[in-house]
């Protein structure tokens, strides 16, 4: 390996697996190539039960993995809707650009609530704001909201290029929006990829140092926080996290936020580190050869960025240009604290 470039290959990430892992993803698999021969032509009543007996069967798998936090597996009954409504408009091919980044937000939302504020706490903050009205008096209004600055005031935002980069902006904008303090993370920026012209079973995973932007002192006892829309196998999150380890970093905790993630890169991720917790919106039972996500929702960086050609790939500071105004009003904290680790190096 090059001295900035780190390499992680598939046959080291299988190694965390136990023989029920295996089993237990043999399984799904079996399922899942099952429901596909109901896809061409469309069986819809018995895709519906294929993949109902698949849920059935993540949720038990789950059940002895407390490290993986589905939304649906955890919360309550009526909240299930809303997912599923969000997941459906991010996986449909008609849905645009726009829309996409919309429900993104919204998908990041959710699990900023599933992971921080769903639990019932006696403590609260609260928060005093000035309205516009100002007829007889200049109004104010108070507002409550749970008191988590203990679990979010310690984090900092681990970005792995370039699909998690407003994901990770979102998750920001929600800890300092929560926080008594206005709490801004810092950024780490890793610049990773795997390697697609191998297969699922070969898989490299190659971190470029060079192009990389974080400083390890800032991430030294912190709560480390990912926000990817997408884990299929988890390779990616696993290399960062190694590599930070052997430069002497020893996070406080771990925790990997998805949209949706195949059941095996959930597996493996809490296997491989330890106190790290997954948390997605949707689990998906299997991968193909390629190591995409079945039934996925295609290359979410592709569809919140919009596709970069091979010979001329955006940087950091361009993805932030071409968000244009109205993310950049938004996350305008986010962006800027961005551009000052970026150019700051």
């Amino acid at each position: 390996m090059a001295d900035d470039k780190i390499i992680l290959k598939a046959e080291d990430l299988d190694g965390y697996l136990t023989r029920q892992d295996k089993a237990d993803l043999e399984r799904l698999g079996a399922m899942y190539n099952e429901a596909e021969k109901s896809f061409d032509p469309l069986d819809e009543k018995k895709v519906i039960a294929h993949f109902d007996k698949m849920g059935h069967v993540m949720q038990e798998i789950c059940a002895s993995h407390p490290q993986i936090q589905v939304y649906s597996f955890v919360t309550e009954e009526g909240a299930h809707a809303e997912a599923s409504r969000v997941i459906s408009k991010l996986r449909d091919v008609n849905t645009s650009h726009q829309e996409f980044i919309y429900y993104s937000q919204r998908a990041y939302e959710m699990l900023f609530r599933m992971a921080y504020t769903d639990q019932h706490s006696d403590k609260k903050n609260y928060i005093t704001v000035k309205t516009p009205v100002t007829v007889p008096v200049q109004n104010y209004a108070v507002h409550k909201i749970p008191d988590i600055d203990s679990k979010i005031e310690n984090s900092v935002m681990c970005v792995m290029l370039r699909g998690a980069l407003l994901p990770s902006m979102i998750m920001s904008k929600e800890i300092e929006e929560y926080s008594s303090h206005s709490y801004v993370t810092p950024f780490a920026l890793f610049k990773i990829n795997r390697d697609d012209s191998k297969k699922e079973s070969d898989m490299e995973y190659i971190l470029n140092l060079k192009n990389s932007f974080f400083n390890l002192e800032e991430l030294d006892g912190k709560d480390l926080i990912f926000a990817d829309p997408m884990n299929a196998t988890g390779g990616s999150l696993v290399t960062v996290v190694k590599y930070l380890q052997a430069q002497g970093v020893k996070p406080h905790s771990i925790k990997f936020f998805n949209v949706i993630s195949a059941l095996k890169g959930s597996i493996r991720v809490t296997r491989a580190l330890e106190n790290c917790t997954c948390y997605t919106l949707w689990l998906d039972p299997a991968l193909n050869n390629s190591a995409y996500i079945l039934p996925g929702l295609g290359d979410a960086g592709d569809r919140i960025n919009g596709r970069d050609s091979k010979e001329k790939p955006r940087n950091i500071i361009q993805l932030l240009a071409d968000y244009g105004s109205n993310i950049a009003g938004l996350y305008r904290s986010q962006m800027a604290i961005i551009e000052q680790t970026v150019l700051g190096k």
